[in-house]
């Protein structure tokens, strides 16, 4: 089968793309048709080397995939030949990723894809949405009553806390770089957009919520604290999801007087269990066009490392070029 792959950890030129066997399921997997796969940013970390995980070499890169069922191990009930799925949590922890043609996956990280949704779709908000469901609803607790700020609402992560929040009937804040981008924000359902390069954000802000943010969701690896403090409403809660090397000031007397709370998680520590209720959610959301993906462009499988270089440029560089997902297609699907 033809895959993505490294042989030795390092920069996007790593990644090559050719023949590799097609794996078989164990027991507890499904062989999966690829038909779909998306571009996240910890995927170009391990791809780096920059998170240390152990390795199977040669090492398939990708968490997320949409596609078909062609096999079954023996101890798998959910699932049959034919089904449509996707999944994440691919790519991590000794497994192996999904930028093939062909994927083992433990049946246990597989939702169903409903139908009338599309294989792109489907991989685009496999990780992005999984993550916001967690940050919003296990972390934050959110209600219809909150007002929610987050940075970037073209994202992957930004879109679905923007169309999440939106969906429970929270009043929703978000930023974009450019005009087109803060059109788009107001297309997922944004209350407010704003063009973060040519407004003043904090004044923006606090036009819509005088008193404060009660939930804040930061996308920045490098977060000014003592900015968001100061803008978050008495109880507010902020939920930080990125920025490993971060080392923020906190201004811990204007924190604890006003009874604030800061929430970090991983995705990746969640239990398949966890996830699932997410997914469900998530694939009910797709049904009833409360949440749709956001999808930069679509590039075929083959051109790998350039997506990974794209992603790295946007994520770590700050072009700004993107504005939702990269999806990679097998030549074959």
């Amino acid at each position: 089968m033809k895959a993505a792959y490294i042989e030795q950890a390092g920069p996007a030129q790593n990644l090559c793309y050719g023949e590799l066997e097609k794996p078989r399921p164990a027991a507890a997997q499904v062989l999966i048709r690829v038909k779909a796969v998306s571009v996240n940013p910890i995927d170009t970390y391990i791809r780096a080397g920059l998170v240390k995980m152990d390795l199977p070499m040669p090492f398939v890169v990708g968490c997320d995939l949409a596609g078909v069922v062609e096999e079954v191990g023996a101890a798998v009930l959910r699932f049959k030949a034919g089904d449509r799925v996707w999944a994440s949590n691919q790519g991590l922890f000794g497994r192996q990723g999904t930028f093939s043609q062909y994927a083992a996956v433990d049946a246990a990280w597989l939702h169903a894809i409903p139908d009338g949704v599309c294989d792109e779709d489907a991989a685009a908000i496999a990780l992005v949405g999984i993550t916001a469901h967690l940050g919003l609803f296990d972390r934050a607790r959110l209600t219809g009553k909150d007002t929610v700020f987050v940075h970037g609402g073209t994202g992957g992560v930004g879109s679905m806390v923007v169309q999440m929040a939106k969906a429970v009937g929270a009043q929703v804040i978000t930023t974009g770089g450019t005009d087109e981008k803060v059109q788009m924000c107001l297309e997922l359902g944004a209350d407010m957009a704003v063009n973060y390069k040519t407004e003043d954000v904090d004044a923006r802000i606090k036009q819509v919520a005088p008193e404060g943010v009660t939930l804040w969701w930061e996308t920045l690896r490098e977060p000014d604290l003592d900015r968001i403090v100061g803008l978050l409403a008495p109880r507010g809660r902020m939920v930080m999801m990125a920025g490993r090397e971060a080392r923020p000031e906190l201004p811990v007397g204007q924190f604890y007087i006003k009874g604030c709370s800061l929430l970090g998680f991983a995705m990746l520590s969640f239990t398949p269990e966890e996830q699932r209720s997410c997914g469900d959610q998530i694939n009910r959301w797709l049904v009833e066009g409360k949440l749709r993906a956001k999808i930069d462009r679509v590039m075929p499988l083959s051109e790998a490392a350039a997506a990974h270089q794209l992603q790295e440029d946007n994520t770590l560089g700050k072009a700004n070029t993107l504005a939702g997902k990269i999806v990679l297609k097998p030549d074959d699907s």
